[in-house]
């Protein structure tokens, strides 16, 4: 008898539900399709200077408990009306937590936090959530980390984001090149440039691969690529920050180089902050000064925000506080106001002195 080779470490597989049975049981609206398309205008307008706001992803580092979520995009949603002028404000949804070693992956990976991986379940909860916000009038913005789950909800995002530990992943430039939105790559977590540089370049050429179609199949999808990929400056460990005039200065020095957009979103938190929630504050407020004064390769920046500021432990069964990250620290929502302000100031600043040229 043959010994077998296959799936020796492999201790359940439980049936996944297809993309297009999820869709069709939590349609997108005609308004919410409307909003999520002019999102997307506005997004690629601001990326190629023809909008001159800026794009500010705001939101929880992940989302733990949808209900929180939701009230916050309803307290998010009155500001980004207000600051709508200067502000392009989409909410920062993220369903996917990357791990270094072992940890809580995410909403999607484990909806009831107690390691019981109800992934069907954990999927309907992410696409009820993004219809909801869409429906509070908030464009979303989110991470594609596992390559397949994004045929489950991207017809819902406006912004997306290729994270620090993925963009130098071919399977990830892959996917980017294919997406219906713009993309954001960020620096690696050393703060190397170059890496999320090349892979921009990358995801603009058209790709073939083998994925899943909605429906759930195997196929080989081939792409025409994406125009609308750009950098996002979060830092490392090596680099230290890089926020700063300098380093926005390299960054577009880079891009323009290599034929991409020289035009940086920046992002607070991460390497720039010291994964200090409270230092946010002061990162954007340099690229308030550096906005106001005229630069143009800034385009946009990240918040890690939530309805409570910092973070919180979280142990299976112990009740948690609600509305605070159970992963990175956040910026209270009190907090992020001021923030927003003053770089909505910062952005009809910039107008003006624009204009006067």
């Amino acid at each position: 008898m043959r010994q077998p080779t296959a799936d020796l470490r492999i201790s359940t597989a439980r049936p996944l539900l297809s993309p297009a049975i999820l869709e069709e049981d939590l349609p997108l609206p005609e308004a919410g399709a409307a909003l999520v398309q002019a999102a997307r205008r506005a997004v690629g307008d601001i990326l190629a200077g023809r909008d001159d706001r800026l794009i500010a992803v705001v939101g929880p580092c992940s989302i733990h408990d949808p209900a929180a979520a939701l009230d916050y995009a309803k307290q998010l949603r009155p500001v980004a009306d207000r600051l709508a002028r200067d502000l392009l404000v989409v909410m920062r949804v993220y369903f996917e937590k990357p791990r270094t070693t072992v940890g809580w992956k995410g909403l999607i990976n484990d909806p009831h936090l107690d390691g019981s991986f109800q992934v069907n379940h954990g999927l309907r909860l992410a696409r009820r959530l993004m219809l909801d916000i869409n429906a509070a009038g908030l464009p979303i913005g989110t991470e594609f980390l596992d390559t397949t789950l994004g045929q489950y909800y991207a017809d819902l995002v406006s912004w997306a984001a290729i994270g620090a530990r993925t963009t130098e992943s071919q399977i990830h430039r892959e996917l980017a090149s294919g997406l219906s939105m713009p993309v954001g790559f960020k620096n690696r977590t050393d703060g190397d440039l170059q890496v999320a540089v090349d892979a921009i370049v990358s995801a603009r050429h058209p790709h073939c691969f083998p994925s899943l179609t909605r429906e759930g199949a195997p196929a080989v999808l081939a792409t025409t690529g994406n125009p609308e990929c750009h950098l996002v400056l979060r830092g490392g460990t090596r680099s230290g920050p890089n926020f700063d005039r300098a380093a926005v200065d390299q960054a577009a020095a880079l891009l323009r180089n290599s034929g991409s957009l020289p035009v940086v979103l920046v992002d607070c938190s991460h390497g720039n902050s010291g994964k200090q929630p409270g230092q946010q504050v002061a990162v954007a407020a340099d690229l308030a000064a550096q906005v106001a004064g005229g630069a143009r390769a800034i385009i946009g920046f990240m918040l890690e925000s939530n309805l409570v500021g910092g973070a919180q432990a979280h142990t299976p069964g112990r009740p948690l506080t609600y509305g605070q990250s159970i992963t990175d620290g956040c910026l209270s929502l009190a907090e992020t106001g001021p923030v927003l302000e003053q770089l909505a100031q910062a952005a009809a600043r910039r107008r003006e002195v624009t204009r006067s040229k």
